[in-house]
C-alpha cells in the first residue's frame, strides 16, 4: 500500500511538473524553473526508492520493471541536461512518460524478482540502461529539432515552435548526447563479448546483432557530421533509426518472451 502511494503521488508530481512547463506552450507566463524541477527531482528521487523498495535493491531486467528504470534514469538525466542547457520542453514529454511507465510497474506488471547477477554483468547492465537513457534523449531531440525546420520551412514563428530554444542549441546538445551515448553503447558492446556467455545464443543473437546495427547507425552519424557536416534532416532521421533499432534490441524481444510467449524467468 505504501508503494502504492507513493507511486501515486510521485506520478502525480512528474505530471504537474509537465504541466507547467507546458505554460509557455499555451502562451501562459512561464513559473521559476525552480519550482518546477524541484518537483519533477522529488518525483525522480521517488520514483528511484520505489524501484529499490519492489525489487529489492537488485537489478529487475524483467519488461516493466526495465521499462521503469528507463523512465527514471531518462527524467534525471533531463533534469541534469536543464542545469547546463535550457530545454525545458524535453520535460513536458519525458515527466508524463515516466509517470505513466511508473504507474503501469506498480499498479499492472506481473510480480517479478530480480534476476541473480554477478557485477560484471551488472556493469554490463549499467552502461546499456545509461547508454539507452542518454541515446532516448537525444532521440527526443532529433523529435524537437524535425519541429523546428519544419516550421522554418513554413515560416511558422508562433506557437510550439516559438518556445523551443535555438535550432543550434538543440543540434548542438543532441550530438553531444549522441556522442556520450555512443560511448555508453561501445562500452556496452565491449562488456558483453567479455563478460555476457553466450552473447550469441538463441535468445541473445537478435538482441546483439540489432545493438551492432544501432552502434553502426550511430557511429556513421558521427563520422558524418565530423567528416562531411551532416545536419537537419539526414541527422533527425539516422538519430531515429539508431534509437528504433535499440528499442527492438533493448525491448522487443523481452516483450515477445514475457508478454506474447508468457516465457517469464
Amino acid at each position: 500500500m505504501l508503494t502504492q502511494t507513493l507511486a501515486v503521488a510521485a506520478a502525480a508530481l512528474y505530471l504537474i511538473a509537465a504541466a507547467l512547463l507546458a505554460r509557455p506552450l499555451l502562451h501562459r507566463k512561464a513559473l521559476p524553473k525552480a519550482i518546477t524541477f524541484g518537483l519533477a527531482s522529488i518525483a525522480t528521487f521517488a520514483h528511484i526508492a520505489i524501484l529499490v523498495g519492489m525489487h529489492r535493491g537488485g537489478v529487475d531486467l524483467h519488461f516493466f520493471a526495465a521499462l521503469s528504470l528507463v523512465g527514471a534514469c531518462v527524467a534525471a538525466l533531463c533534469l541534469l541536461v536543464n542545469l547546463a542547457r535550457p530545454v525545458a520542453t524535453l520535460g513536458v514529454i519525458v515527466f508524463p512518460l515516466a509517470a505513466a511507465l511508473l504507474l503501469t510497474d506498480v499498479f499492472l506488471a506481473p510480480a517479478t524478482r530480480p534476476l541473480p547477477i554477478e557485477w560484471q554483468i551488472k556493469l554490463h547492465v549499467v552502461f546499456a540502461m545509461l547508454g539507452y537513457s542518454v541515446l532516448s534523449v537525444a532521440a527526443l531531440l532529433a523529435i524537437l529539432l524535425a519541429i523546428q525546420e519544419h516550421s522554418l520551412r513554413r515560416h511558422d514563428f508562433s506557437g510550439f515552435a516559438m518556445a523551443l530554444p535555438p535550432l543550434t542549441l538543440t543540434e548542438g546538445l543532441m550530438f553531444q548526447l549522441i556522442g556520450a551515448g555512443f560511448v555508453l553503447l561501445t562500452l556496452t558492446l565491449l562488456s558483453g563479448i567479455l563478460f555476457v556467455a553466450n552473447l550469441f545464443d538463441q535468445h541473445l543473437i537478435h538482441k546483439t546483432v540489432l545493438s551492432i546495427a544501432a552502434w553502426l547507425v550511430f557511429g556513421a552519424l558521427l563520422f558524418g557530421r565530423w567528416r562531411y557536416g551532416w545536419r537537419g534532416r539526414r541527422a533527425v532521421r539516422l538519430t531515429l533509426s539508431g534509437m528504433a533499432l535499440l528499442l527492438l534490441a533493448f525491448f522487443g524481444s523481452r516483450f515477445v518472451l514475457e508478454l506474447v510467449l508468457k516465457r517469464v524467468p
